[in-house]
C-alpha cells in the first residue's frame, strides 16, 4: 500500500475537501460532547491524553484466561471447561440476535432472514465443533474428572433454555404428551411443570419403579424458574415463530421472502433440535459407555432417553414440517451416521 500523501503535497481542491470534512467532524464532536456539560476543548485534551487502545485490553484477555478453574489435576479437564465456555458465548450471540429482532415490529423480512441465518451459522459451528469433545478429549481422564463435577450438568445451561423459549410458543417445548392438550393461551406459570426438560433429569428407582426429579433439575428450576416464566410471557408475541407468522404475503416478492425465511427456520429447527442433540448424544456414547457398563451423566440426566430427538421430539416450528417429516424426526441424521 502506498504511503499517505502529506497534506502539503495534495492539490488545493483536495485540501479544501479535507478541511471541510474536518470541520464537519469537529461540529459533530462538539455537539456530542456538549451533552457532558464540559468545555469541548477540555474533552479534546482528554482525548489527547488517553492511551491507545490495545487488543488485549479490548477483549479483556487476562480476565478471559483467568476463568478456567479446573477442580482436578487431569489435563483434559481444561478442554472440557473451555469448550463449554465457548459454547455459552455462542449461545450469548444467538440471544443477542433474537433480542434485536424482538424490538423491530412489525418484523422486516430482510432483517429477520439475516438474523436467522446468523443464528444458523452459530449453531452449525457448535454442532461441527463437538468433535473437540468426541475425539479430542481422553475418555479415561473424562471418566475420572467428571466425578468432581457432580451434580453440575450442561442440562443447567440457562442460555440454551432461553433460546428455546425465544424461538417458539411455550406449548411447543412442553412434554409431547401434554402438547395436544394445551394451547398457546395456557397460563405459563401453571404449565411450566410439564416442560420437557424435567424428563431429562429424572431417575427411576429400579425396585419400586418410582420416578423422581434429580437435584440437578431441582436446583436449576429453583434458580431460574421465575426468569424463564417472565421471558416466556415477554416473548409470547415476539418469538421467532410469531415473527415469521407476521410476515406479509401481499405480493410475489413478499411471498418469496417469507418462503426463504421458512427454509431458514427449518434449518434452525434441524440444527438445534436434531444435529446439536445428536452430536451431544454421540459424545455421551463415547465417554459414558464401555463394554462393562453405562455411566450416568454428571447431573444424573437419563441422557439415553433425553438426548435422541425421536424421544423428546422438540420441534420449534411444527407448522413448517409435514406429518411424515415430524414422524421421522432425526431419522436421517442417524442413518447418515450409520453409513460412515
Amino acid at each position: 500500500m502506498p504511503d499517505k500523501i502529506p497534506f502539503n503535497k495534495i492539490s488545493f481542491t483536495e485540501k479544501r475537501e479535507v478541511l471541510r470534512k474536518r470541520k464537519e467532524l469537529e461540529r459533530k464532536l462538539e455537539e456530542k460532547y456538549s451533552l457532558t456539560g464540559q468545555d469541548f476543548n477540555a474533552n479534546l485534551e482528554g482525548l489527547f491524553h488517553a492511551n491507545y487502545l490495545k487488543y488485549w485490553d479490548y477483549i479483556q484477555l487476562e480476565t478471559l484466561l483467568s476463568l478456567q478453574r479446573p477442580r482436578t489435576d487431569f489435563a483434559d479437564e481444561k478442554i472440557f471447561i473451555v469448550y463449554h465456555q465457548i459454547t455459552e458465548l455462542y449461545f450469548n450471540l444467538i440471544l443477542w440476535e433474537i433480542d434485536q429482532l424482538t424490538k423491530i415490529l412489525p418484523p422486516k423480512a430482510d432483517i429477520l432472514l439475516n438474523k436467522i441465518q446468523r443464528i444458523n451459522r452459530y449453531l452449525s459451528q457448535l454442532t461441527h465443533s463437538f468433535d473437540i469433545m468426541v475425539e479430542g478429549m481422553d475418555v479415561m481422564q473424562f471418566r475420572q474428572f467428571r466425578m468432581a463435577l457432580l451434580p453440575a450438568s450442561g442440562f443447567q445451561s440457562k442460555q440454551f433454555r432461553e433460546i428455546e423459549i425465544c424461538c417458539t410458543d411455550f406449548v411447543n417445548i412442553l412434554n409431547k404428551d401434554y402438547q395436544n392438550q394445551l394451547t398457546d393461551k395456557a397460563d405459563i406459570s401453571e404449565v411450566f411443570e410439564f416442560i420437557y426438560w424435567k424428563q431429562g433429569a429424572s431417575e427411576t428407582n429400579p425396585q419400586t419403579g418410582e420416578t423422581k426429579e434429580t437435584l440437578t433439575s431441582i436446583q436449576f428450576q429453583e434458580k431460574y424458574r421465575d426468569e424463564f416464566i417472565k421471558l416466556a410471557n415477554d416473548v409470547h408475541d415476539t418469538n421467532l415463530l410469531r415473527l415469521y407468522e407476521l410476515l406479509p404475503e401481499n405480493d410475489e416478492q413478499s411471498k418469496i421472502k417469507k418462503e426463504n425465511t421458512k427454509l431458514a427456520l427449518r434449518e434452525l429447527d434441524t440444527l438445534i433440535n436434531i444435529n446439536w442433540r445428536l452430536a451431544h448424544f454421540k459424545s455421551a456414547i463415547r465417554h459414558l459407555i464401555d463394554k462393562e457398563s453405562i455411566a450416568q451423566a454428571t447431573g444424573g440426566t437419563n441422557w439415553q432417553k433425553y438426548l435422541p430427538p425421536r424421544f423428546q421430539k422438540v420441534i420449534f416450528f411444527p407448522n413448517l414440517w409435514t406429518e411424515e417429516e415430524k414422524n421421522e424426526w432425526g431419522k436421517k441424521w442417524v442413518e447418515s451416521l450409520r453409513g460412515k
